[in-house]
């Protein structure tokens, strides 16, 4: 229709570019101004000219928002939310085109000009003239920019089904604007006395090993658990070595017993977790010292399916007393050729019981203090944090050592999967057979999507007691960082995840597929919501 502002590839093109071009790294200056962009370029419809209340900005944490805009039928209930987030990782890997990252058109044409050190396969799509490259264009700009086109076109021709667009900050480190968007959502439905039928997500396509060149949708995301310790030792000088304990020499036997450790995987529906991996392992001083180091730290990653927190604690546990028992065995061998008394045998304390020691020890009111104090440093980061205050309990509770303190941090992506979901069958047998015969495209289903996503906050299936293990073992947990598990349950419409092509998420080489983008794409997208509207 001429009237439409966003309907053909060249616009939709341009539209993609403008909004890639507004910098929204997260937690970063632009990442809190661009939901106000976008709601300006809403405002633009004349739908939401004539119904403002139903585009809207709401606060999520750190000045940050996160939009809502609803096409409401007069004569429908049913509703899909449209799901996208507008942050980005940074663009520091882009060197002296750095200034380039955010302009997609300029990119391309610099990189084309420029390709002799960028590996083979991205040298191939630069000369095939077939990809947009940039920060965003693919993780996830492109998906918002095929919703906003979606709810455009459902204003003007009325479709007889409700859209939700929800676009939330920082789902690339805690998703915390899809957490407090959780209550929202709920919100909405009351008011306006809707249901949600499905909630349909737009992340790009992630290979699933490299150069891989499928097509894949997903019926649901894989879940992310951060397991953490603390390694309590005891100090000394260097020069007498053995009158101590490093806390290197006790997380080594952890980090061994964690890395690739196939105990943690998961295999559902013919697909298998990744394996864990630690992230990170650090040394808490923060000066140098010939005292030995007596307190460090480690993350580790831990990828799930079907497990709840609880199982997966529990797992960590098991493995982190396997750890401890080669440690002291090892530990007690070295005392013994050097004909020395051991100082102790390292044990493993949860999170939980060592709160308990500490309030039973020190009181109530000391150790919410130590919390609040740690909470009110700004520069820390919700890992930090929780590892922070654990280390200053154990400061105060030093009897405990030497010690494996196994904790939780966030963030936490429970899984969820709509496989079977007769909704979700239906949707997935039709955009494939539609897909092939217009366009002679295989798409293939893919049960959990491996790059994480808001998803995870959205029909939540896991009892109580699965999610009791991250309460009572995440230091921060109801200070700076909380899920609403229980308001994620009454979201209880399946998931399902039909995003654009492209390649390389979080390098410098993000491009994304401009056939698949601005012809393909948006064709399955319309031609799925209204099959859904007659579901």
């Amino acid at each position: 229709m001429s009237n439409l502002k966003w309907n053909q590839p060249e616009k939709l093109r341009a539209l993609l570019a403008e909004v890639v071009s507004w910098k929204s790294m997260t937690l970063s200056e632009g990442e809190r101004q661009f939901p106000a962009k976008l709601q300006a370029k809403l405002q633009n419809l004349l739908y939401f000219q004539q119904l403002p209340d139903q585009l809207a900005l709401h606060e999520a944490d750190f000045r940050r928002k996160f939009l809502t805009a609803l096409y409401k039928h007069p004569n429908a209930k049913e509703t899909i939310c449209l799901m996208s987030h507008f942050d980005t990782v940074n663009t520091e890997e882009y060197g002296s085109l750095e200034p380039l990252a955010t302009q997609p058109e300029e990119l391309t044409k610099v990189l084309r000009e420029n390709q002799e050190a960028l590996p083979n396969e991205v040298q191939r799509d630069l000369e095939s003239g077939e990809y947009l490259f940039g920060r965003g264009t693919m993780d996830m700009k492109m998906g918002l920019v095929m919703h906003m086109s979606l709810l455009e076109k459902a204003t003007v021709e009325k479709w007889p089904i409700n859209l939700l667009l929800l676009t939330v900050p920082d789902e690339e480190v805690n998703s915390s604007g899809m957490r407090h968007a959780v209550p929202i959502l709920l919100e909405l439905q009351k008011k306006y006395h809707f249901s949600y039928k499905l909630f349909l997500n737009s992340e790009p396509v992630f290979t699933q090993e490299p150069m891989d060149r499928a097509h894949y949708l997903y019926t649901g995301s894989m879940g992310k658990l951060l397991a953490a310790a603390l390694f309590y030792g005891r100090e000394t000088h260097a020069g007498e070595p053995l009158s101590g304990m490093t806390s290197p020499f006790i997380a080594s036997f952890l980090t061994r017993e964690m890395e690739w450790n196939d105990s943690f995987q998961e295999t559902v529906l013919g697909e298998t977790t990744p394996l864990p991996v630690t992230l990170q392992q650090t040394d808490l001083r923060l000066l140098y010292s010939t005292q030995t180091p007596y307190r460090s730290s480690a993350l580790y990653n831990i990828f799930m399916m079907k497990r709840s927190a609880k199982e997966i604690f529990d797992i960590f546990e098991s493995v982190a007393q396997t750890a401890v028992a080669k440690c002291n065995e090892a530990y007690k061998k070295i005392c013994e050729k050097n004909n020395v008394e051991p100082i102790g045998k390292v044990q493993v304390i949860r999170y939980k019981d060592l709160l308990n020691y500490a309030i039973k020890k020190l009181g109530e009111g000391f150790v919410n203090d130590v919390i609040a104090d740690i909470q009110y440093e700004e520069g820390w980061d919700e890992r930090e944090k929780s590892l922070r205050i654990t280390d200053k309990l154990m400061l105060q509770c030093q009897e405990l050592a030497p010690a494996i303190v196994i904790l939780l941090a966030p963030p936490y992506y429970p899984a969820v999967n709509s496989t079977g979901n007769e909704l979700v069958e239906a949707c997935t047998t039709f955009i494939k057979k539609l897909a092939k015969d217009k366009f002679n495209l295989e798409m293939k289903r893919i049960h959990y999507f491996n790059g994480l996503c808001d998803l995870s906050y959205v029909n939540y299936m896991g009892m109580s007691d699965g999610w009791s293990a991250f309460e009572d073992n995440t230091p921060v947990w109801g200070d700076s960082y909380s899920i609403p598990f229980e308001g994620m349950q009454r979201l209880n419409a399946p998931v399902l995840n039909v995003g654009p092509l492209g390649y390389d998420a979080h390098k410098r080489t993000e491009r994304l597929s401009l056939k698949n983008a601005f012809e393909e794409f948006p064709v399955i997208m319309e031609t799925l919501i209204h099959k859904i509207s007659r579901l």
